[in-house]
């Protein structure tokens, strides 16, 4: 019988808790905007991040050798064909229901600009010389936070602009870059064994770890500042957003817990935005 570990395993593999991470933040974006979507943008997102990240997936799968123990890339390797089928209906159906949702108008073209930037920076990187791999975890936290906030900030009046609006998307883009080079220094072994780069391509594994204490303490100060002095409508999103880098930060050093048992519950931070529901 499977474990519920084994299929939260499964299901990280599939990237749906990147899905569902994305769609939560989408909803932070919505809630701090004050710009209400309706449920089909939320399913658009969802696919179009499920493409993506599969798409990644897909071709550093094919990097590795037959037999290499990389779990994602391993499953990725084995189901290629099933995968590459469900990207292509996923992409067709995503492209169609996005027509269908905003017509030919500036939030598709928009979109589609940016959904091409995000895929072409991708195979950019992997042709640059492994040196320059560092750059995947800052480009990847960039693209991810522009890619969930763009809707609402396309239906935003920025006459309705604070700048505690910019401040916590920023807060935001940390976040997910210190999950990244989190995770980054969790599957270093694995990485190297299989020429991925990352941040530690080009820095020690005890600069990145420095790198990773620094990152986190600055983030916890920063909103917890935020929570203090922010009005009172900006310390619902303060106190979310130092509630997910806290946890990250004691799961990352909590020594009893094994690497999967820290990326599963890294990731999962990503799903506390779903809160707002119930504001």
């Amino acid at each position: 019988m499977i474990s519920v570990e084994e299929l939260y395993q499964r299901f990280t593999w599939l990237s749906l808790d990147v899905v569902f991470g994305a769609m939560g933040g989408l909803l932070f974006f919505s809630k701090l905007l004050r710009v209400p979507l309706p449920w089909t943008i939320y399913a658009l997102l969802g696919m179009a991040v499920w493409v993506i990240y599969t798409f990644d997936h897909l071709m550093d799968s094919r990097k590795l050798s037959k037999g290499t123990n990389m779990d994602r890339h391993t499953f990725h390797q084995k189901h290629a064909l099933a995968l590459w089928f469900l990207l292509i209906i996923n992409s067709v159906i995503g492209l169609y229901g996005a027509y269908v949702t905003f017509g030919i108008g500036k939030e598709l073209l928009v979109a589609s600009v940016l959904g091409g930037m995000i895929l072409l920076l991708m195979l950019l990187i992997r042709m640059l010389p492994i040196s320059f791999h560092w750059l995947k975890e800052a480009n990847t936290a960039i693209f991810y936070v522009l890619g969930i906030a763009l809707l609402p900030f396309l239906r935003f009046s920025f006459e309705d602009w604070e700048w505690q609006i910019g401040l916590l998307m920023t807060g935001y883009i940390g976040l997910a870059y210190l999950n990244l080079i989190m995770l980054s220094w969790l599957d270093s072994g694995k990485d190297q064994a299989s020429g991925f780069g990352s941040l530690l391509s080009v820095l020690s594994k005890e600069k990145v770890g420095s790198l990773i204490r620094r990152l986190a303490f600055f983030l916890i100060a920063a909103f917890l500042l935020c929570l203090v002095f922010f009005p009172s409508f900006y310390r619902v999103f303060a106190s979310l957003l130092l509630l997910m880098a806290l946890i990250h930060y004691l799961t990352f050093y909590d020594k009893k817990l094994t690497a999967s048992q820290i990326r599963f519950r890294m990731e999962a931070t990503f799903f506390i935005p779903w809160l707002l529901l119930f504001w």
